[in-house]
């Protein structure tokens, strides 16, 4: 027997969708301690926010070289890049 899926109106699915693009940017923009650390001598790991980097730029260019441009899927990544990047350029000693 098969479960039913309760299924959501579309503004609850755009709700969800706002609140972890919101959540994801959040996520990255935490890295800011680490690369301030980093910059004092304090140095992280770096493999990390590496991988991350590297995860956020498949995923936005996922979301750009669809047909139909997914741009929140683009907004919530791309920090990632930018953030993940800099926490592995400053972690490096």
């Amino acid at each position: 027997m098969k479960k039913k899926i309760r299924s959501f109106d579309n503004k609850t699915v755009l709700m969800i969708g706002r609140i972890g693009s919101v959540l994801s940017v959040l996520m990255y923009v935490s890295y800011i301690p680490q690369i301030m650390n980093n910059l004092q001598g304090n140095y992280g790991n770096p493999i990390q926010p590496l991988v991350a980097a590297i995860n956020c730029f498949i995923w936005v260019l996922y979301a750009l070289l669809r047909e139909k441009k997914d741009w929140p899927l683009f907004v919530a990544n791309f920090p990632g890049i930018l953030f993940g990047l800099a926490t592995f350029i400053t972690s490096l000693h």
